[in-house]
């Protein structure tokens, strides 16, 4: 009975700790092989969703199993942040849009340094404590924890949403030796809804909980080398973005309860949402180092934001056509 209490404590504890440290939601996950997800993953990467995001195959195994990453780990500990603000896009045909997730600071370099402190203070409590902390940065399929560990449900459009807080916020994990209480996974409620299928404009959403990654256009715009052409039926369809893409949460009737965020870190740089496609044409390195040094943009590169650019000026000379026929062949 000691030792139950004891680990509730613990675990009590540690959920205040993060709320101090400025998370808005956290749960606990108790660590075991995900097996249940092993079947979905295998047919998702044979199908080739995760087009040139080869690492999701030479990590496979250790996403499905913790224990491959940290061999004593107990517990899995997952928290929320949101990064929606007050700000909101604007359409102008000569500017591209920027996903919400990089209007501010690079996320990896606000949460890290948190988890850090989490696991420091488990290590303070039980001293031989092991803990990892991943914030989208290792072999960690960080969605289906935050499934197990209670945070929301995994949305249609494949996102974790919440009753709460909606989807627009970053997860971070702290896989650790700590034993702790873990929190009970919560329904689905996307119901009969299927707002994030009818709108993603290229089709990525093939069917309700599945994302071809290859047809996405966040991982054309962020993921793929800056040397790679967009086909001509994605080029068509990027519906203004320049880096990412909001649409599929957008559209989502959850996120009508979002929470916004008043971290300065995730504010607009410049109040800008947006960026105008000649000053991306036209920006040197230097100046691109300047204005997104720290922020998720540097991951393009300038050869990448400039090639978007390019696509999204291809896109505005050669609009789509309506064709019912080709919508449906995305279906």
């Amino acid at each position: 009975m000691d030792a139950v209490l004891t680990t509730r404590a613990l675990t009590d504890e540690l959920k205040k700790l993060c709320f101090a440290l400025g998370f808005d939601a956290v749960g606990i996950a108790h660590a075991e092989p995900l097996d249940s997800e092993r079947h979905r993953l295998d047919i998702w990467l044979e199908k080739g969703y995760h087009g040139t995001m080869y690492y999701m195959e030479r990590t496979r195994d250790k996403r499905l199993d913790p224990h491959l990453v940290l061999a004593s780990v107990k517990s899995v500990i997952v928290v929320a942040e949101s990064y929606d603000t007050h700000f909101r896009h604007t359409n102008c045909p000569e500017n591209g849009k920027l996903s919400r997730y990089s209007w501010g600071d690079d996320y990896h370099d606000v949460l890290l340094p948190k988890l850090g402190r989490v696991a420091e203070w488990l290590t303070e409590q039980i001293p031989d404590c092991e803990s990892k902390a991943y914030v989208d940065t290792g072999p960690v399929m960080e969605k289906q924890w935050a499934r197990r560990a209670g945070i929301g449900w995994q949305g249609k459009n494949t996102n974790i949403i919440s009753r709460r807080i909606g989807s627009f916020f970053f997860l971070g994990v702290v896989l650790t030796s700590a034993e702790l209480e873990p929190d009970e996974p919560i329904a689905d409620y996307c119901g009969t809804c299927t707002a994030c299928l009818d709108a993603c404009p290229t089709g990525a959403l093939v069917e309700p909980y599945v994302l071809d990654g290859s047809r996405c256009i966040s991982y054309w715009t962020i993921e793929t080398k800056p040397t790679t052409e967009f086909p001509t039926d994605i080029r068509q369809r990027l519906d203004g973005w320049l880096f990412g893409c909001d649409v599929c949460q957008d559209v989502c009737p959850w996120n009508r309860f979002r929470k916004e965020s008043h971290n300065e870190a995730f504010m607009p740089r410049l109040g800008e949402t947006s960026l105008a496609l000649n000053a991306v044409l036209s920006m040197t390195e230097e100046e691109f180092r300047q204005r997104f040094r720290q922020s998720p943009i540097k991951r393009a590169k300038l050869a990448g934001l400039k090639r978007n650019a390019r696509m999204l000026h291809t896109s505005i000379e050669c609009p789509q056509e309506s064709d019912a026929h080709e919508t449906d062949h995305f279906r």
